[in-house]
């Protein structure tokens, strides 16, 4: 940890709850290994305080801080810059005071797209299918685009949501939406399964989206993307495993946005290892 004095600057985190997050272990254990004169703090606000707690950061100097439930959404009037990526995703999880004001961006399409990236293939003829039609479901679609994945589709349960969800993207990029009872039909032609539901999530770990006939039915080395980073590996993941596909935890789009974020206010190169292997160490993974 960064020793503390009258000069070090404040960064931090902000939900409701917060108490659960991960972000203070990994940042602080990556600011005292750059020797940054940083400290992070996760910091509780209730969504009717949101505004009143961002104008106290400004009077406190407090250099940026990570946005989490339930506040990705109602941050954004609150600035006074947003990011194209983060107008596409309709949300930001990062934060930074700059002279005009609050600036922010979103990371989490980023931080999704590191693994992927790291297998160095031709995304161009790939088909990728995405479970939810939430928050998380709209990086999930910006970073696809970014691949340049020839077809993406999400497959939902409310056909309301799921019309709101297509109306809300430039669909220029071949964006279809689907019943979840459709699943089945979609599987066999899937490159990359995502879920970006909470489907398998503590504490209903054995729970996952996929029936056992809906995972027999996938392509043979199909690469499977959880968001859910605990259970390690989820119900869904040990699918897909089971019958030789490519599993992808949500630990490392995790650390990858953080990841992101910290470079953003440090303007440093940031070392990633220190922040995987306190997470992992944390969670009992190593």
């Amino acid at each position: 940890m960064t020793r503390i004095t009258g000069k070090t600057k404040l960064l931090g985190v902000i939900g409701h709850p917060i108490a659960h997050s991960l972000s203070p272990l990994m940042h602080n254990a990556a600011l005292a290994e750059m020797g940054a004169d940083f400290v992070y703090l996760p910091f509780a606000i209730a969504p009717e305080d949101l505004e009143q707690a961002i104008a106290g950061f400004s009077a406190i100097g407090l250099r940026g801080f990570s946005i989490t439930l339930p506040h990705k959404q109602t941050i954004m009037p609150l600035l006074s810059e947003i990011s194209e990526v983060a107008q596409a995703i309709g949300a930001v999880n990062t934060v930074w005071r700059t002279e005009q004001g609050w600036s922010g961006t979103n990371t989490d399409a980023e931080g999704f797209l590191a693994p992927l990236r790291s297998m160095h293939r031709d995304w161009s003829q790939s088909m990728a299918v995405i479970l939810g039609n939430g928050g998380a479901a709209r990086a999930v679609v910006a970073g696809c685009v970014e691949l340049g994945c020839a077809e993406i589709h999400i497959v939902g349960r409310d056909a309301q949501k799921l019309e709101a969800f297509s109306q809300s993207w430039n669909c220029s990029f071949g964006l279809q939406v689907h019943a979840w009872e459709t699943l089945p039909d979609l599987l066999p032609r899937a490159d990359l399964l995502v879920n970006a539901t909470p489907i398998g999530m503590s504490p209903h770990i054995e729970k996952s989206p996929l029936t056992s006939a809906e995972a027999d039915r996938l392509k043979a080395g199909v690469i499977a993307y959880d968001l859910i980073y605990t259970p390690n590996p989820t119900r869904f993941l040990q699918q897909v495993s089971d019958r030789g596909g490519v599993a992808i935890d949500g630990l490392e789009m995790l650390i990858q946005q953080g990841a992101a974020a910290l470079k953003i206010w440090t303007q440093q190169s940031v070392p990633v290892d220190t922040m995987r292997q306190t997470l992992r160490q944390h969670l009992g993974l190593n």
